[in-house]
């Protein structure tokens, strides 16, 4: 091994280190300089551009979810419009603000200028329809029925129409099979406003500016369901709105649909009897006020008595939900809320309150029976039953001598509750009650679930009302300083009224009793609560929560969440009283006051149960009611205004029947021609190319 001494090497390991550190040090002060001119000496301005470099996302919506039948006949679904939009913000930057391009757009889509004009401004509390209540950022629509030719003019001249495009964008559709409408259960969409935005910013289900949301019906109540996420594709641009790179894509994924229980042919034929009905009861003359009756509004629903699900259920007035696509003209807006239209948008068979009148009935006679008195026992049904100066008659005026309870609610008898009910209410103290008093006919009917909400999968539901003590005493509280001020002790009717509620508005007086027995005076339900009620009696005692869906269904048909029917609760009978009851409704149906009406009726084929109900209310005519049930289902109308209810809805509700069953006006059978003879149980299926199999079936 050579024994070179360290000392040989070192001068040159030296000097390539001075050099290594030279070419260091050089290009550390180049750096540094560099960055000095660029954070120092042009920092701002780089700063400056940096700013104007931003994000943009492009929003690619969702497909929404469609609503189907328990056929799998779609009720709501999409379809593809030429769409005319228009920038606010664009037209805004412009000297008129955009004021001669709507105009001449308006001229090429056949509106008014002023309407179009109209659209685009922003809603506040004190603009009227039609006005845009989505993001100001956002594209309006002003038309949603373009013709290829004025898109085409349109877009070859963009010149003339800055800010405006037309483009094919799926729009919501209201397909309207077997011309059943069904707007109320359905409802309709609007563009999501910013408060709602932030509302649900930190939730699982955000919002984007371009959303539609439901408004009322199942599009608001499986809104999350349908909506499905929209996909969005961020790029970077700078300040001149160039592109300069593309970051994230989170493609769009479809909303899943909602399969129901309707029967969209079930749902016409309802819609058209309760039409039908009303038409049929305004030729009809009120001997009472010496007119026609006017019958100004009515709903009817169809239940399955086994499940609560509802197959039918239709309000009237009416409306086309298609009207909301696109943006809703002042026209269509104006007929849909002004108080001459009688406000179609209402669900009136779970938001319209009225008295029940007799069809209350089996409400009052559960709870005799349940206060000691025996339902084959037999009271007094004179033509009228009086207390003190003020006499409380019979329908009519027809007495019918001692009956059973089963015979009162076969013939409607009303002075049978009349004396019940006032015995009880004596029993309990009076005018001055014990400090627990038994309370036999409130409980009751709290125990059947009225007086407040069923629960049905349908949103703005009202809960009805049971004039117990405790409702007494609260509406006394609220309005008891403005009977004092208005009431006259010899002033007008409604002055007495005014001036006796004021001394004693929060007792549960006699005629009160009296009166509620019969579903009079200030008791009210909704269609839907008494459809509930005739079902659980018709099944066996159990009360179910009303539901319209039956399943969420992925787009591809993958993932099937069923809706299962809920219990609520159990009838306060026991099976012996319902066992009468039923007999006593079979009976109505047969020998009672519905008995004109099912003449030729396959009693023994397929039984049916029934009650009329003909409620009065003060300054107006009449209420119309007839409740009902079979095997399966569970049918009640009502008609506001509408006369007696074997007269008005009698008819209509077995024409529903008669359709469902396969059935001729003679009571002939033909099972080919039967709409539904027994309740759907299968679901659709619907596969991933978004077609549906009825029931299940391969197509």
């Amino acid at each position: 091994m050579s024994n070179i001494p360290e000392t040989g090497r070192t001068p040159r390991v030296q000097n390539r280190l001075v050099v290594i550190q030279v070419v260091v040090f050089s290009l550390l002060l180049t750096l540094g300089g560099r960055l000095w001119y660029l954070q120092i000496r042009n920092g701002t301005e780089y700063t400056d551009e940096a700013k104007n470099n931003h994000v943009q996302q492009v929003v690619q919506p969702a497909v929404r979810g469609s609503i189907l039948d328990s056929r799998g006949v779609p009720l709501a679904d999409n379809a593809t419009h030429l769409v005319v939009s228009a920038s606010r913000t664009e037209l805004l930057t412009m000297k008129d603000k955009g004021k001669s391009v709507l105009t001449r757009l308006a001229g090429v889509l056949g509106m008014d200028p002023q309407e179009v004009i109209d659209k685009v401004r922003l809603c506040d509390s004190k603009t009227k329809q039609p006005c845009w209540n989505g993001s100001p950022y956002q594209p309006i629509p002003v038309s949603d029925e373009a013709t290829t030719e004025q898109a085409l003019q349109i877009r070859e001249h963009p010149e003339d129409f800055p800010g405006i495009t037309a483009e094919a964008t799926a729009l919501r559709r209201y397909a309207a099979p077997d011309q059943a409408n069904t707007s109320q259960v359905l409802g309709y969409l609007s563009p999501v406003t910013d408060e709602e935005i932030a509302k649900a910013k930190k939730t699982d289900s955000p919002y984007l500016r371009s959303d539609q949301v439901g408004r009322s019906g199942l599009e608001r109540t499986y809104d999350k369901d349908l909506r499905g996420k929209a996909g969005i594709t961020r790029y970077e641009v700078d300040n001149l709105g160039r592109v300069i790179g593309q970051g994230q894509t989170d493609p769009a994924q479809p909303g899943s649909n909602v399969v129901t229980s309707i029967d969209s042919r079930v749902q016409a034929v309802a819609e058209r009897e309760l039409n039908n009905a009303m038409i049929d009861a305004r030729k009809v003359h009120d001997k009472n006020t010496g007119r026609n009756y006017e019958a100004d509004s009515g709903a009817v629903v169809v239940m399955e008595t086994k499940t609560g699900r509802i197959v039918a259920m239709a309000s009237n007035p009416t409306y086309d939900p298609n009207a909301w696509v696109g943006g809703i003209s002042a026209k269509d807006y104006a007929s849909l809320t002004d108080k001459e239209s009688n406000y179609p948008l209402l669900n009136r068979a779970i938001q319209g309150q009225a008295a029940p009148g007799s069809i209350f009935k089996v409400v009052t006679s559960t709870a005799a029976v349940n206060a000691g008195y025996p339902f084959n026992n037999r009271y007094p049904c004179p033509s009228s039953y009086s207390v003190g100066n003020q006499t409380f008659t019979n329908f009519e005026s027809q007495g019918h001598g001692d009956i059973t309870i089963g015979r009162a609610l076969e013939v409607s008898c009303d002075t049978v509750y009349y004396l019940i009910a006032d015995q009880e209410w004596k029993k309990d103290g009076g005018i001055k009650p014990k400090k627990d008093p038994n309370d036999w006919f409130f409980k009751t009917a709290h125990d059947f679930g009225l007086g407040k909400r069923t629960g049905v999968d349908l949103p703005n539901e009202v809960p009805g009302r049971i004039p117990d003590r405790k409702w007494k005493q609260d509406f006394f509280d609220a309005n008891k300083d403005a009977w004092c001020r208005d009431g006259k002790k010899n002033g007008s009717f409604a002055e007495k009224i005014a001036y006796e509620n004021c001394r004693q508005g929060n007792q549960l007086r006699e005629g009160d009793a009296i009166n509620y027995s019969i579903g009079q005076g200030d008791t009210l339900v909704t269609p839907l609560q008494m459809t509930s009620v005739y079902a659980a009696i018709a099944n066996g005692g159990t009360l179910h929560q009303p539901s319209v869906g039956k399943a969420i269904v992925s787009a591809d048909g993958t993932s099937v969440k069923e809706i299962a029917p809920k219990e609520a609760g159990k009838l306060p009978m026991d099976a012996r009283t319902r066992d009468n009851i039923d007999k006593a409704l079979a009976g109505v149906a047969t020998d009672g006051s519905a008995a004109w009406r099912f003449g030729g009726w396959p009693q023994k084929q397929i039984p049916m149960h029934a009650k009329t109900g003909t409620a009065e209310v003060q300054g107006k005519q009449t209420t119309s009611w007839f409740a009902s049930y079979t095997e399966d289902y569970a049918i009640v109308m009502t008609i506001s205004q509408g006369g007696t209810g074997s007269g008005a809805s009698g008819p209509a509700v077995r024409k529903i029947y008669e359709a469902m069953y396969g059935l001729d006006p003679t009571g002939k059978q033909d099972l080919t021609k039967a709409l539904l003879p027994k309740p759907a149980t299968a679901l659709p299926a619907i596969r991933p190319d978004d077609q549906v199999s009825p029931n299940g079936t391969a197509n």
